[in-house]
């Protein structure tokens, strides 16, 4: 099965770091952020990848020419610099009409079981199956009735919605939902896939860190360490 990559954004909310390199090539503990992604997907024997480049793409390039990835077939494809996530994906249709597929982000690392997430989308037979995830609890949620405080939890995730955590599976029919460059996959196509039932999540409860800002680099850094 196909893994598509989209790893051609601007990242600009940890600019720190992408004002030189695309966000997918963040070292963490020393590693790029695409690599812990892609070894992820390795260990469940999906290691036929096809990575979206956009933003600064020459340097993911560069850095898949010097390394040598036992087993691994690596597809680099240019799908634009401005191009958005439904974009990229709509430009990678000829590589991806054939089967089903699967697609992540450069950003997140999870220990979703991906087998497990397949099976899952095979079982309900819909167009698109996305992995949600609770996300990292950030601050303290308390309740309040006018100044007095009815509830309080610290850093909890209790009270937190799901998110969509990306770890797609999709079937080749998705491109009938893609328009052109500036389709956001999130917006138009996942909401009319829900109106038509052809949207289904597969509930992750454990580790997922998308790295957004520093601090989610410093958490991330911390807990791949143990």
């Amino acid at each position: 099965m196909k893994v598509v990559i989209l790893a051609g954004g601007l990242g600009t909310r940890i600019s720190e770091y992408t004002k030189t390199i695309p966000k997918p090539m963040i070292n963490i503990n020393k590693k790029p952020l695409i690599l812990h992604i892609m070894k992820h997907f390795a260990k469940y024997g999906f290691n036929n990848f096809y990575i979206a480049l956009g933003y600064k793409g020459e340097i993911i390039k560069k850095f898949f020419k010097t390394k040598k990835f036992k087993d691994w077939k690596i597809n680099l494809i240019e799908t634009g610099q401005k191009t958005m996530t439904g974009g990229r994906l709509k430009r990678l249709k000829k590589h991806l009409d054939k089967e089903t597929f699967l697609l992540t982000y450069g950003d997140g690392v999870s220990n979703v079981n991906l087998k497990k997430l397949v099976k899952f989308h095979k079982k309900n037979k819909k167009i698109l199956t996305l992995t949600a995830v609770r996300p990292p609890a950030r601050f303290g949620a308390i309740k309040l009735k006018g100044n007095k405080v009815t509830y309080f939890k610290e850093k909890s995730k209790i009270d937190e919605g799901w998110i969509n955590g990306g770890f797609f599976v999709m079937e080749p029919k998705i491109f009938k939902f893609l328009k052109n460059d500036k389709t956001f996959l999130e917006r138009e196509p996942m909401e009319n896939l829900s109106k038509r039932n052809e949207l289904m999540a597969f509930k992750h409860y454990k580790f997922w860190q998308c790295v957004d800002t520093k601090r989610d680099k410093e958490i991330l850094e911390k807990i791949l360490k143990r």
